[in-house]
């Protein structure tokens, strides 16, 4: 059975106030996370389990999508032939994506056997450098967009607005594409940052969109290196959260030319790398 993003449970509410506490039970919303294993097709019939990511269930073949691209195991969008639920015993199994790669589409095996490193919400633990936990797979983003700070500012607001599951769980991320105007192109949400991130560069390589050059992209929580990777491998130029960064996510960001923003709330932000494409303030008192 497909699963939402989100479930009812009964919880026991306490409140404790100056006549003590007081207990009453209440249905409450909850963020579902469920695994989804992601598992590629060689047009010469070989399959490969790359990897299992807990998720909050939706966008599915997105998430897929974005994970094999921010990965570097395809190239874009023309090495996906198709991506589908995987059945058994004629039972649709909405936890397993499979994506089928086209002929011709290169795909290096030894390339799943290499060790994923392990991450927080400080970024990577152990890695002597960049270059050695990067690998070769993120060039340097372009130029990118001159963005006003009084729109940077003003996107975390719109992005809690847009943000449908939070509002009935308080438990997920999120992450959006707005363009350089501030027009927001799409948000995605999930109980992982990571998750949320591929989601939407997911959505941009199906669509067809990638380098997202003249994108801005918020994310909800922490920068973490992992998160500038994925946006540098999809060619974000301005990154931006309203939380901290951890060192080595501004090292890669000032590495491939990144914008990297954070605590991105009213009434200001920290510039860590790329200062030159956020635009000057307007004077006190002008554009009202």
């Amino acid at each position: 059975m497909r699963k939402g993003a989100s479930v009812r449970r009964a919880v026991e509410r306490i409140a404790v106030g100056g006549d003590g506490a007081r207990r009453r039970t209440r249905d409450d919303a909850l963020a579902v996370e469920e695994p989804l294993e992601i598992r590629v097709d060689l047009a010469d019939g070989q399959s490969h389990r790359v990897s299992v990511t807990m998720r909050t269930p939706g966008a599915d073949f997105e998430l897929a999508a974005g994970f094999l691209f921010g990965e570097g195991l395809i190239a874009g969008p023309g090495a996906l032939a198709s991506l589908r639920y995987c059945t058994d015993g004629g039972q649709q199994q909405y936890n397993v994506v499979t994506a089928a790669l086209a002929p011709g589409a290169p795909f290096d095996p030894a390339s799943l056997a290499r060790n994923f490193y392990a991450t927080s919400s400080c970024g990577v633990c152990g890695k002597a450098s960049i270059e050695a936990a990067m690998g070769p797979a993120c060039a340097r983003v372009g130029p990118g967009p001159v963005i006003p700070p009084e729109l940077l500012v003003s996107l975390p607001a719109r992005l809690r607005a847009e943000q449908k599951v939070f509002d009935r769980t308080g438990g997920l991320h999120a992450a959006a594409h707005f363009s350089p105007g501030g027009g927001l192109v799409r948000v995605r949400e999930d109980v992982g940052r990571h998750n949320a991130l591929d989601k939407l560069v997911g959505a941009a390589l199906l669509a067809g969109e990638l380098p997202l050059a003249d994108a801005v992209v918020l994310v909800s929580g922490r920068l973490s290196f992992e998160l500038v990777q994925k946006a540098a491998r999809a060619g974000v130029t301005v990154l931006a959260g309203v939380s901290a960064p951890s060192s080595l996510a501004v090292e890669l960001a000032e590495q491939v030319g990144m914008t990297l923003a954070g605590f991105v709330r009213e009434p200001g932000f920290n510039v860590y790398t790329g200062g030159a494409r956020i635009g000057a303030a307007a004077p006190a008192g002008v554009g009202g």
